[in-house]
């Protein structure tokens, strides 16, 4: 097992998920068992809505004791390390821990489309995207489901599952949540949506969300570090971040590309976008019910490249 440097990318060569270990060793039992423990008065997210969801109360994320799931399949829109030749392989998890009042998926995350489904279920999909061929399993907003996700990886792992897992996140995770996800996980890959409390308050309901967004990619950048690509281009473990773009400014970029250089790694893997588009409540904010311009994402590249990123997807 080794890897080098290449220019601002790592190049990899065949590392095994690291939730093998975990279950080999028997320590995965214990992590679910204590992420069981916080689904009574529910503690997993920042929200500490308190639901007994054990007994299937459900919380602020109106889920209860299974998961939901809205749909999974092979995807082919995932940043390139995550895609490769065959696709990610995505399980869109139904609803959400924040509110985003502009969300592009407003029908999984606000209204709650998708269907219930048992943990042998949940991990017989895992291992049908990798009999596809799928690079990685890509959980999509998994905060409220990860007890679920813990419960349904051994299933999985009898049954074949060798493929890294993707915590694909709004970026609104407590720490406590993320320690019990060390060595289950090689790829994190979150938002990090804005950098002003009051905007959060007002777009995605949770004035705290800068805060939290900062200490949780610095909890999984200490578990998995830069992101490390094999030969052939595909993420093998580590950190990708995602920032969506916004009308006028309001997520405060570069406070955002600041934190990323010189608090979790100049070398972090920063996918910028440029897909806003008005969706969900959206027209009921004037501030945002527009698309970006051409110039406010050409500020946005320039904004990160002046705060010292240096590996911007393409």
């Amino acid at each position: 097992m080794w890897n080098l440097s290449k220019g601002c990318c790592t190049i990899g060569f065949m590392l095994e998920p690291s939730y093998i270990n975990l279950y080999r060793t028997g320590k995965l039992d214990e992590r679910i068992e204590n992420a069981r423990k916080l689904l009574k008065e529910c503690r997993i997210c920042p929200k500490r809505c308190k639901a007994n969801r054990p007994e299937n109360e459900l919380g602020i994320c109106k889920v209860g004791r299974l998961p939901k799931v809205s749909s999974y399949n092979p995807h082919f829109g995932e940043e390139p390390p995550l895609v490769g030749m065959h696709g990610s392989g995505t399980i869109f998890i139904t609803s959400c821990n924040l509110g985003c009042v502009f969300c592009q998926n407003y029908d999984i995350s606000h209204l709650g489309e998708g269907f219930e489904v048992s943990l042998e279920r949940f991990a017989q999909m895992m291992v049908e995207l990798q009999n596809m061929g799928c690079h990685n399993i890509n959980f999509v907003t998994p905060t409220h489901v990860v007890p679920q996700i813990l419960e349904a990886l051994p299933i999985a792992i009898r049954d074949g599952l060798k493929i890294p897992l993707v915590y694909n996140t709004g970026g609104y995770d407590l720490v406590e949540t993320l320690q019990l996800l060390e060595g289950v996980f090689d790829i994190y890959m979150p938002d990090f949506k804005f950098s002003d409390g009051d905007v959060a308050a007002k777009l995605c309901k949770a004035r705290d969300y800068p805060l939290v967004a900062m200490k949780a990619i610095k909890e999984m950048h200490r578990q998995v570090g830069d992101l490390v690509i094999d030969e052939l281009g595909i993420a093998e473990r580590g950190l990708i971040v995602r920032h969506l773009v916004m009308p006028n400014g309001l997520a405060g970029i570069r406070k955002i590309m600041k934190f990323l250089a010189q608090e979790i790694s100049r070398n972090t893997y920063v996918n910028i976008m440029d897909q806003y588009y008005p969706c969900g409540l959206a027209h009921k904010y004037p501030e945002i019910n527009r698309r970006i311009s051409f110039d406010e994402f050409g500020d946005a590249l320039q904004i990160a490249q002046e705060e010292g990123i240096r590996r911007l997807a393409n």
